[in-house]
């Protein structure tokens, strides 16, 4: 009860350096997408973009590039699955462009993506394709509140984008080694590494002029490049390589600096930093004197015993320097923070009224260095500065009673932070961040909720998809389908407890037959999936040592991390479940959490599901009694039918199909009863009935027909019904039919074609009891085969009737088969109706074949 199958040894791992084929290069996925995600952003006017491609197993989509959004941010959605409620997944599944303009659009398309990030921005989503096939997503990140690029210039801006990424895949794929001319363009184009970030162009920077030179301690020789003398202000021919010229260079002011480091040398063997100004000569005749800030560092060398050489570099610090002395006379606190959020700079007065130095804030994120910053609200300005490109404020109390104003201005390579001391507002509560409406003291800014954006968004997501899950099958289906991509795991195994034992309901990735020996064992077994349900603890190992530890004689799969977790629903233990990884994991507090909660969520729906399963096997044994066992064998004619059960709701409902004699010949009837309920069963049964009794008695068609519609409306049930009734000849393949409200049948004939009998009809069973019923008549040829169906077949969500029954009496023209059996087959899978049924299906084929003997 723990384990999994590795990858197939030899295969290359996505992402990892192969040859080029052509050019005995090396060359990664990523390289071929980076400079595209660049361009992508920039045309579409956004301010992020990531690229996911599909996971080796088909299974994820896993962020591969990713431009201007930190790497942190987007972690919980590094991998996520192909099913997901999310944007990306469902351009991927759809090779749809999609646009959302605001966090509105949003919430309306995608909840739970809102809940995890509840912030204003716009995203848009492009399939990436190669040679036709869906290998990826492109998102790109947009302001919702600065002046955006238009929708169409986003769409088309993403479309130039997917197709230069297409081209540039291609070109990747090509250059695979073991492919071949037959293989697929799209071979190899898949990923399962850590994303790699690209980092958008900055406006150009003034450039720093550095100047090699070399002092003679001794001597008081000065020699530089040209850099150096262009700093000094002077030419290699004015100059006269003394301590004197350089110093008529030098503003009398800062003399002494210049002299000084000539004393640091001396006594500490180099030069750190000495700041001071030299003479720029006047453009024009009359300008004033003008001076450069620079700065001397250095070292020193001895090249004989008694010589000491200064080797060292003159730095135009006009820029930089000066900048941060700016920032330093400021009466603000002053920060910066690079993408990810760690500290980069700080002025001194910053570093006053945080309480804490420099050093210790260096490299840093801001709330786990000062601990009354470490309420999750804090670390989540941050996040929305940074997703939604706007100015945040926010106050904060501090320990020593101060009440501190915070506003940051993001960039796409960082923010810029001020903090100021400020009054408490009315109404503060010390140690929590203020409301938006409380930020009276800091330009005002839309502040959002306190989430853990990665634990809830995994938690959201599958309470979502488990709602949905009716059957035990479907939530073992979405249990797999969610959490082996969203954490990383490779394999999945669910136990159910029945009679105190163990038995498994579904498993994904381990190795065939590797949990036989696990199948029926006892809730006193030595097995960690036990314990987890029998301790109602989950159980986590982040090597093989530490399982084998803890369990010696326990039989280890290629599997290196595990998670066993109880399911617990209501008190009542069902079951375990099991996740494995193939390559070692640290399970995070958060991640531990959020795993014990899912498992939580999967045991309730599991309850939920067992309870259904077994209600809805008593239901669906009432109605699948109440239909024909066998159908009766028929001279001169070849009847099949098929029944398939919505999949949809817990209710039953109340298609039928019969085949009943009569004195002329032989009665086809289907019919479809309204809704879906035992109540609706049981009406089926009664009218099925009474057709049969009708029939059998040798009414005619019409008469049978009114007969059951004014029975249906003496039971006063308020259901109504349809039926389609076909008598027919076999000795003849003559037919009169009557219809209520039915579909119309479909008719092959024996030269292939195929028609819809558009037979006149009365209205539904049941709506008015002295309705007439007219009777159609038609001649079978030898050959020829009837179609009857309910509306289930042919109703298709997003489309109309009529589609559905084009496409029916396509498949059932061009299906050139002898086999009855094969063709209701066959038409079941054309109609797309054998997976995800909202509704349920009857099928009754007749085939008219004179020569044969039924």
């Amino acid at each position: 009860m723990g384990g999994a199958a590795a990858a197939p040894r030899g295969e290359r791992p996505a992402g990892l350096p192969v040859p080029d084929a052509e050019e005995g290069r090396t060359g990664r996925v990523e390289d071929a997408l980076a400079d595209a995600v660049v361009k992508a952003v920039r045309d579409t006017g956004g301010y992020g973009g990531a690229v996911y491609l599909r996971s080796r197993d088909r299974r994820s989509l896993v962020l591969c590039v990713m431009s201007g959004v930190p790497r942190s941010l987007l972690k919980p959605w590094w991998r996520i699955p192909v099913s997901g409620a999310l944007p990306m997944c469902e351009t991927f599944r759809s090779g749809e462009t999609q646009y959302l303009p605001d966090d509105r659009a949003t919430m309306l398309r995608f909840p739970q993506f809102t809940a995890a990030l509840p912030y204003s921005f716009a995203h848009a989503y492009q399939p990436v394709r190669v040679g036709g096939e869906t290998v990826g997503v492109l998102a790109v990140l947009c302001s919702s509140s600065r002046e955006p690029a238009g929708e169409e210039e986003v769409r088309e801006g993403l479309r130039r984008a997917g197709r230069d990424m297409e081209e540039r895949l291609a070109e990747y794929a090509r250059g695979l080694p073991g492919r071949t001319d037959a293989d697929a363009v799209a071979y190899g184009i898949e990923y399962d590494d850590q994303p790699v970030s690209v980092r958008l162009p900055t406006p150009p920077a003034q450039a720093v002029a550095i100047g090699m030179i070399e002092w003679d301690l001794a001597g008081d020789r000065w020699s530089g490049d040209d850099d150096a003398l262009e700093l000094l202000g002077v030419s290699r021919e004015e100059f006269g390589g003394t301590m004197a010229a350089v110093e008529e260079r030098v503003s009398p002011d800062d003399l002494y600096e210049l002299r000084a480091a000539r004393r640091d040398a001396e006594d500490t063997g180099q030069i750190r930093g000495r700041h001071f100004r030299v003479l720029e000569e006047p453009r024009d005749e009359g300008e004033r004197v003008h001076y450069r800030p620079v700065e001397l560092w250095g070292h020193v060398v001895r090249a004989r015993s008694s010589d000491r050489l200064l080797v060292g570099a003159l730095i135009d610090v006009a820029g930089g320097v000066t900048a941060a002395e700016a920032a330093e006379r400021l009466p603000d606190g002053l920060f910066s923070l690079d993408q990810d959020g760690r500290v980069i700079y700080a002025n001194r007065r910053c570093q006053d009224l945080l309480g804490s130095d420099l050093e210790r804030l260096l490299g840093h994120y801001p709330w786990e260095v000062l601990t009354w910053l470490r309420d999750p609200a804090y670390e989540d300005r941050y996040r929305a500065a940074m997703l939604t490109q706007q100015p945040v404020s926010y106050l904060v109390h501090t320990p020593d009673g101060v009440w501190l104003g915070f506003v940051l201005y993001p960039g796409v390579h960082g923010l810029t932070g001020r903090v100021f001391r400020t009054a408490a507002p009315a109404g503060a509560e010390p140690g929590r961040a203020l409301p938006p409406s409380s930020q009276a003291a800091a330009p005002p800014a839309e502040l959002v909720t306190t989430a853990r954006a990665g634990a809830l968004y995994h938690v959201v997501q599958m309470a979502s998809v488990l709602t949905e899950s009716v059957t035990v099958r479907d939530v073992c289906r979405a249990v797999s389908e969610q959490l082996l991509p969203a954490f990383g795991a490779q394999e999945v195994a669910l136990y159910t407890v029945r009679d105190g034992r163990m038995y498994l309901l579904w498993e994904d990735g381990y190795p065939q037959h590797f949990l036989d020996p696990f199948e029926g064992v006892p809730l006193e077994a030595d097995l960690p999936g036990v314990h987890a349900l029998t301790t109602r603890l989950p159980l986590f190992f982040e090597s093989p040592e530490e399982l084998a530890g803890a369990y010696p004689r326990l039989a280890l799969d290629p599997m290196t991390s595990w998670a066993f977790l109880p399911l617990i629903a209501s008190g009542h233990p069902v079951g375990s479940c099991i996740l494995g990884w193939n390559t070692p994991h640290r399970f995070t507090a958060e991640e531990r959490s959020a795993l014990t909660a899912l498992a939580g969520l999967t045991a309730q729906a599991m309850e939920r599901a067992r309870l259904y399963d077994a209600e809805s096997a008593v239901a669906r044994g009432l109605q699948e009694g109440l239909l024909p066992h066998r159908l009766p064998t028929v001279d001169r004619l070849r009847v099949t039918a098929r029944y398939l059960p919505g999949t949809k709701g817990m209710d039953i409902g109340g298609d039928w199909y019969d085949v009943i004699r009569t004195g002329r010949g032989v009665a086809l009837v289907i019919g479809d009863v309204e809704g879906h309920s035992v109540g609706a069963a049981a009406v089926m049964g009664q009218l099925r009935s009474a057709v049969h009794s009708f029939a059998a008695s040798g009414r005619p068609p019409q008469e049978v027909v009114t007969h059951t519609n004014q029975l249906l409306a003496e039971l006063e049930t308020d259901i109504f019904a349809t039926c389609c009734y076909i008598e027919l000849d076999p000795a003849t393949g003559h037919a009169r039919a009557v219809r209520a409200g039915h579909p119309p049948p479909l008719l092959r004939h024996p030269d292939g074609s195929a028609e819809i009998l558009e037979l006149p009809g009365g209205v539904l069973l049941g709506v008015q009891p002295d309705a007439d019923y007219p009777v159609a008549e038609f001649t079978l040829e030898p050959g020829s085969v009837l179609a009857l169906y309910t509306d289930g077949l042919v109703e298709v969500p997003g489309s109309d009737i009529a589609t559905g029954i084009e496409t029916v009496l396509s498949c059932l023209a061009v299906s050139r088969t002898d086999s009855m059996e094969e063709l209701a087959d066959r038409i079941l899978g054309a109609a797309r109706r054998a997976e995800d049924r909202p509704d349920d299906v009857a099928l009754l084929l007749t085939a008219y074949d004179p020569a044969g003997a039924g």
